[in-house]
């Protein structure tokens, strides 16, 4: 059965039935190990003369369900599912980039990949140019030699800025350059393969697990970036691995298909690595996916209703919402957001950090937690949590101020979530009387 249609895809791809019980859902395979046949079947195995399960460090067949999946949902070639969304962050980079190798990425970002990319990786001997995306040249001029990536988000969280993924892709093709895009904040919305990026990076948690009871994370192969265009540029994919057995990656897959990249990362990274995601898990996310569509919408709905209702307020300095935007920030979020601008909106108050501070304090409805994505409303003050340890100054640079309020807005009825959010702006309110 094949479909291009995000509705149909989520329910169908990947899996019909179990062809032994007829079980109409995956089963979930909770074994470390999967017998061979015989000497040569493990033989080609491991020879990727053949593909198949060896080990649930490497790959599962629950997880290669959710990998079908998201490879249909993206248009993509193929994918590989992680603990994470943090470890698909590292692994997406690392499958590339050497020690004395450079990524550019944008600004707008998630915190924990910032700081990801600022120390952690930089102490693995790989550094992270970071350039401001108003300006796509920004990225041609930040690249040389050694320059193996680029790297955004495509609704950056908590900037909320669409990034312009068509421009910054063209620009880095010819020069071998893949465009690596995180599309955890606004899947089904954005469809980052489609406008040239060559690999699209997730946070399952987020809105394709959308229940809030499963760590993981997703990388997704386009299939259509030429790694062997450019040797030199990506000398990862196209010199011996002698951890593989001296295999030149974008040779030896060629009776695969174009998935070079993604076999690497399985092969080598996820096997010398182990940020393997656990078949339950995956069958949590799977569940997720099925209704996907369904909620995206519902939302972007909520979330409109929760911008226009914010912009109404006195306590409220300004709404960061793509629907608000004007300009050329307007202009990308309506050529790469289709369907709804996302569950994302971001405030300032007018009174700051305290403010911020009074106002997550007296919610009720929405859960104070480190997340997006969930079902149910979610309210988390940046600067004092997922972006404290930047510095003040690269705070600002992601779009983080002291009074930012960032909400994730839940499926609930839309007048319940208005009225804890009055709950919070008269609570906020409060204390700019008393500080006056």
């Amino acid at each position: 059965m094949t479909s291009k249609h995000p509705e149909t895809i989520a329910l169908h791809a990947g899996w019909r039935a179990d062809p032994t019980t007829g079980s109409v859902q995956p089963p979930i395979h909770q074994t470390t190990s999967f017998q061979f046949k015989n000497t040569g079947h493990a033989s080609a195995l491991f020879a990727l003369e053949e593909l198949g399960p060896i080990y649930t460090r490497i790959g599962n067949p629950t997880n290669d369900v959710l990998e079908q999946r998201l490879a249909a949902l993206e248009g993509g070639a193929a994918a590989l599912v992680l603990a994470s969304g943090q470890a698909a962050s590292a692994f997406a980079v690392q499958n590339l980039a050497r020690v004395g190798d450079n990524i550019v990425s944008s600004t707008d970002l998630y915190g924990g990949t910032w700081n990801l990319f600022a120390n952690t990786l930089k102490d693995q001997g790989i550094e992270v140019r970071f350039v401001d995306p108003a300006d796509p040249q920004a990225f041609v001029r930040a690249s040389d030699d050694r320059t193996r990536a680029w790297y955004a988000e495509t609704l950056p969280n908590p900037k909320l800025e669409v990034f312009p993924i068509a421009e910054v892709a063209a620009l880095g093709r010819p020069l071998g350059i893949p465009l690596i895009v995180d599309n955890t904040a606004a899947p089904i919305l954005a469809r980052p393969l489609v406008h040239g990026a060559a690999v699209v990076v997730y946070s399952t948690t987020k809105y394709l697990g959308g229940h809030g009871s499963a760590i993981g994370g997703a990388i997704i192969d386009g299939g259509t970036f030429d790694w062997s265009a450019h040797p030199d540029r990506q000398p990862a994919l196209n010199t011996p691995d002698p951890s593989y057995h001296g295999a030149v990656w974008v040779e030896a897959v060629k009776p695969i298909g174009p998935v070079a990249y993604i076999i690497k990362a399985r092969t080598t990274l996820l096997r010398d690595l182990g940020s393997s995601q656990s078949p339950f898990n995956a069958f949590l996310t799977l569940q997720g996916i099925e209704t996907l569509p369904l909620r995206i919408a519902r939302h972007s709905e909520n979330a409109a209703k929760v911008a226009d209702y914010l912009a109404s307020r006195p306590e409220v300095a300004r709404v960061i919402y793509p629907g608000h935007q004007s300009g050329r920030a307007r202009e990308r979020a309506d050529t790469y957001l289709k369907g709804g601008y996302g569950g994302l909106v971001g405030f300032e108050l007018e009174a700051g950090r305290d403010a911020g501070r009074r106002f997550i304090d007296a919610l009720e409805l929405h859960y104070h937690v480190a997340n997006i994505g969930d079902a149910r409303s979610l309210a988390i003050h940046p600067a004092s949590t997922t972006h404290s340890q930047l510095t003040p100054e690269d705070q600002i640079k992601t779009g983080v101020t002291e009074g930012y309020v960032r909400l994730s807005v839940g499926l609930e009825h839309i007048d319940d979530i208005l009225a804890d959010i009055d709950r919070g702006l008269a609570a906020a309110g409060a204390a700019s009387v008393a500080a006056e």
